[in-house]
């Protein structure tokens, strides 16, 4: 039987076509000059915007602000040049918080670096094995719920600069950290308070009542809220140290320095992202961990956290993209291109880095349609480190807090979250709330792993539910004709895997031994797998024993390639393979016939043969006469 295989138009694509499949796309289809002018301005404000929140992503891991800034630069360049998406920006994300911020407090910078170009590598790997749609099949309850708990952690971790705690050590996780927050409540600082909710104010003014709005002037009404509210409460809070005795708050400049040239540099230093090491960066005690076996298998783990993070991170922002601008982005060139961004930054410093969603939607809303634009975005990030830097040590840090405050909050969704409790299954429910706390007390690995395994034993749960075998009716409507004594049609439906096959075929056990003939229909058996094809030969075994020929119906697809490589074909008096019911009829009744010849012998059959005539012909005769 001729059958048709299906192929993801994606796996057809050959590997050199991937790397820059956006931007090929784009120049094949044609750039204009207006387009290129829309794309300049896009990136640009996104560059800006991503300023101060690349900063504020660095800090909340433990790291300077500039290791984000290069990020930004440098990841956020290649992903754009390299990748499958044409208006995805990448760079630092919050959601690595909750896995960077342990990894850098145990390991220090070299841990930190070495773990993202490991991750950098598993990318690479992951979108040469076109594993780009594998991602697809992470379970909505895990995605959410250990979303919902990465941004209840960075919430929680925003109290201290917020408030201006001075904590004597940082421990590596929350609820410890947690805990030192509120024992070192007495050292608050009203001022830092009041510079937080400043800002806070202003970046959350442009959802406000548009009636409200309406009396500011319409160039305020279009700038970023960001833009607007850190250079505002920068300057404000430079005015209020002047001119208030003991108003003091924390900036970028009081809190980070670097060696430049010899001398210390407060906040970001002037200069270029420099070339380093990775392994060779201090850990936690100065010392670099070096580049061995035992450095990579202790890295491993958290290095694989990275990875699988920002795959999902990365994909699921470029189907946001997808939605905005009716387009459709490559997931493994994506998958490609985030690994190189990820294997190169660490060399200068940066961190890891996965698509954002927040950028990527203010990319679109300003214009930008093309890779061009994301590549401007990370020019513009590396102009502002020049031009900028003595500028940006003003920036308090209670203001970088309030940013990620409403980071988080965007990415909670509660509201939908909530939604989600009060609507879904409660085995999706309980997923979600599983990964959600597991997420909060101890870390995202965990979570995701015991996440996906739960949701995996509920989903083969499910389907071994909805997998059933029954005895059909003797009168089926898909006969020709009445169906014989010692003939039964056993229906299949589901799928037929090791969740369920000894459920499907339990109720051959009640078949009595009067038996001869059993029709399987395997119309509504969408696939099988080595449990199932076990379980039917054990039953086969079982039927030949019995003298029982079995006629399978309908057997299509990937349940009929598993039956192929098992060795399952036609045998003459045991079994036999049909396309329809009318086939299966007319094998049954050639069965039927053989097996009355074997046990009733030549003389009582040829009488009984006779009777069954004499009886046709007297039904015949009484047709005519009634005609």
């Amino acid at each position: 039987m001729a059958r048709t295989r299906f192929q993801d138009p994606s796996s057809t694509v050959p590997l050199r076509a991937l790397p820059a499949a956006a931007l090929r796309a784009v120049l094949a289809e044609g750039y204009s000059g207006h387009q290129f002018k829309r794309d300049l301005t896009a990136g640009f404000l996104v560059g800006i915007v991503a300023l101060p929140l690349a900063m504020a992503l660095a800090i909340a891991v433990g790291v300077p602000p500039q290791q984000g800034l290069y990020t930004a630069i440098i990841a956020g360049f290649i992903t754009a040049l390299l990748g499958g998406s044409r208006i995805q920006v990448a760079g630092p994300t919050a959601a690595f918080i909750v896995v960077l911020a342990p990894l850098y407090a145990r390991f220090g910078l070299s841990g930190l670096l070495m773990s993202g170009l490991l991750a950098g590598l598993m990318l690479i790997g992951m979108g040469l094995l076109r594993m780009g749609k594998l991602i697809e099949f992470i379970p909505f309850p895990v995605t959410t719920g250990f979303t919902s708990g990465i941004a209840t952690v960075i919430a929680a971790l925003q109290i201290k600069d917020l408030f201006g705690l001075k904590l004597d050590h940082t421990p590596e996780h929350f609820l410890e950290r947690l805990g030192a927050m509120v024992s070192a409540a007495h050292t608050a600082s009203p001022w830092e308070f009041l510079i937080g909710l400043g800002t806070l104010a202003i970046l959350l003014s442009p959802r406000l009542p548009k009636r409200w709005l309406v009396r500011l002037p319409r160039m305020l009404r279009k700038i970023p809220a960001p833009l607007l509210a850190l250079p505002l409460v920068a300057l404000g809070a430079w005015a209020l140290g002047r001119w208030i005795p003991g108003f003091s708050v924390d900036t970028i400049g009081s809190r980070f320095h670097t060696m430049v040239d010899g001398r210390m540099v407060a906040g970001i230093p002037q200069v270029l992202p420099s070339f380093m090491w990775p392994w060779a960066a201090p850990g936690t005690d100065g010392l670099s961990l070096g580049l061995n076996l035992g450095t990579i298998r202790m890295l491993l783990p958290s290095a694989f956290a990275i990875a699988m993070l920002g795959a999902i991170e990365s994909l699921l922002s470029a189907v946001v993209a997808d939605g905005m601008a009716r387009t459709r982005h490559d997931p493994d060139a994506e998958l490609i291109a985030l690994g190189v961004g990820n294997v190169l930054v660490p060399f200068f410093g940066g961190i890891p880095a996965t698509g954002a969603i927040a950028r990527t939607a203010t990319n679109f809303r300003f214009g930008g349609r093309t890779p061009i634009a994301a590549m401007t975005h990370a020019l513009t990030i590396l102009l502002a480190i020049l031009a900028l830097a003595p500028l940006i040590r003003f920036l308090p840090m209670a203001s970088l807090a309030a940013l990620l405050l409403l980071v988080a909050w965007n990415m909670s969704e509660a509201e939908h979250f909530l939604h989600t409790v009060r609507v879904a299954p409660k085995s999706d429910v309980a997923v979600l709330l599983t990964c959600f706390f597991l997420t909060v007390v101890f870390d995202m690995v965990i979570a995701v792993t015991v996440g996906i395994m739960l949701a995996s034993l509920l989903f083969m749960r499910r389907m071994a539910s909805v997998s059933e075998g029954h005895v059909s009716h003797p009168d089926h409507r898909a006969l020709p004709g009445p169906l014989p004594e010692g003939v039964v049609i056993y229906d299949l439906s589901g799928p037929l895997f090791f969740g369920a096959a000894e459920r499907a075929l339990n109720a051959l056990r009640a078949i009595g031994t009067e038996v001869k003939v059993i029709i399987f229909r395997m119309e509504q058996v969408p696939s099988a797998d080595v449990t199932g094809l076990v379980a039917m030969e054990g039953v086969l075994r079982e039927m030949a024993r019995q003298n029982i020929k079995a006629i399978f119906v309908g057997l299509h697809g990937q349940a009929r390639d598993v039956f192929e490589r098992g060795g399952l074909r036609d045998k003459p008096e045991e079994v036999a393979f049909c396309a329809t019911m009318v086939e299966a009829f007319h094998i049954m009744q050639a069965k039927m016939h053989t097996y009355r010849r074997r046990n009733l012998g030549p003389i009582r059959f040829q009488v009984l043969h006779r009777e069954k005539a004499l009886k046709a012909v007297s039904h015949q005769n009484t047709r005519n006469r009634a005609t």
